[in-house]
C-alpha cells in the first residue's frame, strides 16, 4: 500500500510537470494563445493515458536506487516523446478518435497535429540536452528507431505475407525502444553501467509483449481504448492475424478479398475475427507474448531482486495473467 501511495504521488508530480511543459509559448504578434500547445494539451492532458512510461521510469529508477525527484523530468520526457508519436500516428492513420475523444487532426487538422508533435518533440529533446547530453543522445536514437518502425508499419499495410520477424521489428521499434529508453535513462542517472543494457533489453521485450497484448485485445474486443477489429479495418497485420493466415488458406483468401474494398462491413469483420480465433491463433499469440515476457525477466538479471526490479517482474506477470484471463473468457 505504501508503494502504491508513493507511485501515485510520483505520477502526480509528473502530471504537474507535463502541464508546465505545455504552457502557451510565444506564437508571434497578432496571434491569440498558442494553437500548437492547445492541441498538445488536448492529447496529453485530456486523453486519459495510462502513463505506462513514467511508471517504468520510476520502477527502473527504484531498481538502481535513484531518488524519485531525479526521475520526474525523465518520466515527463518519456511521456512527451510518446505523445508526439501519437500525434503523428493519428495523421498517418487518419484516426478520428482516441480514447473516445476527437484526435488533434480531427479537431484542428493534419498540419496542426504534425507541427504540434514536432514542437513537443523538439522541446523535450532540448530539455534533455540541458539535463544530460547522454540522455538526449540516446533519446534521439530512439526517436530515429521509432520513425523507421512507423514507416515500416505503413509499408506493411495490407501485406498478408508479412513475416513474423518483420512484425516484431515494428513492435520493438514503435513500442519497445521507448520502453527500453526509460530503463537506459534511469540507469544512466543512477550510474549503473551494467543496468543500461539490461534495462534496455527488458524494456524492448516488454514493449513487444505489450504490442502482442494489444493485437489480442483487438481481436477479442477487450481494448476499451479503440473499437474491435481496428487492425482488420485499417489493414494492419497483427500477430493473431498472421498466425491464423499461416494455417488457413481459405481465411487468407477471404481477408484478401475483404481488403480489396475501401471498407469492411461490421458483419464481415465479425466473420473474419471469428475465423482468426477458430484457428487457435489467439492462444498461439498468447504463447509468444509469454516468451517475450520471460526474455524480459531474464534480461533483468540480479536487478530482478531489487525493490524496483521486483515491481517490474510483478508488472510483467500481471500483463500475462490479465491477457490470459481475457483469452480464456472470450475464446472458451
Amino acid at each position: 500500500m505504501e508503494l502504491a501511495h508513493e507511485l501515485s504521488d510520483f505520477l502526480g508530480m509528473v502530471e504537474q510537470r507535463i502541464g508546465a511543459a505545455l504552457v502557451d509559448g510565444d506564437a508571434g504578434p497578432g496571434v491569440q494563445g498558442d494553437p500548437l500547445m492547445a492541441a498538445a494539451r488536448h492529447l496529453v492532458l485530456g486523453g486519459g493515458g495510462k502513463r505506462a512510461r513514467p511508471m517504468l521510469v520510476r520502477l527502473f529508477g527504484d531498481a538502481v536506487g535513484v531518488p524519485p525527484d531525479r526521475l520526474v523530468d525523465i518520466a515527463v520526457a518519456a511521456e512527451l516523446i510518446h505523445s508526439a508519436s501519437l500525434l503523428h500516428d493519428d495523421v498517418v492513420d487518419g484516426g478520428m478518435s482516441r480514447r473516445g475523444r476527437p484526435t488533434v487532426n480531427a479537431r484542428w487538422g493534419n498540419i496542426v497535429a504534425v507541427m504540434s508533435g514536432d514542437l513537443i518533440l523538439s522541446s523535450t529533446l532540448l530539455r534533455l540536452v540541458e539535463m544530460d547530453a547522454r540522455l538526449a543522445q540516446s533519446a534521439l536514437a530512439v526517436v530515429s528507431e521509432m520513425t523507421r518502425a512507423a514507416i515500416a508499419e505503413v509499408e506493411a499495410r495490407g501485406a498478408l505475407d508479412l513475416s513474423l520477424p518483420r512484425l516484431r521489428y515494428i513492435a520493438e521499434g514503435k513500442t519497445g525502444s521507448l520502453f527500453g529508453w526509460c530503463g537506459q535513462a534511469a540507469a544512466l542517472i543512477g550510474v549503473e553501467p551494467d543496468a543500461v543494457q539490461r534495462f534496455d533489453g527488458f524494456g524492448r521485450h516488454l514493449g513487444v509483449a505489450f504490442q502482442i497484448a494489444d493485437d489480442i485485445r483487438d481481436i477479442l474486443g477487450t481494448d476499451v481504448g479503440k473499437p474491435q477489429y481496428a487492425d482488420l479495418h485499417s489493414r494492419t497485420p497483427s500477430m493473431p492475424m498472421l498466425l491464423a493466415l499461416a494455417q488457413d488458406d481459405g481465411l487468407r483468401r477471404k481477408l484478401r478479398d475483404a481488403w480489396a474494398f475501401s471498407s469492411i462491413s461490421p458483419e464481415r469483420a465479425q466473420e473474419l475475427g471469428a475465423g482468426i480465433i477458430a484457428t487457435g491463433a489467439v492462444d498461439q499469440s498468447l504463447a509468444k507474448l509469454n516468451v517475450e515476457l520471460e526474455a524480459a525477466l531474464d534480461r533483468l538479471g540480479p536487478f530482478a531482486n531489487t525493490p524496483g526490479g521486483q515491481e517490474l517482474v510483478s508488472w510483467a506477470r500481471k500483463l500475462s495473467a490479465g491477457i490470459t484471463d481475457q483469452v480464456r473468457s472470450r475464446v472458451a
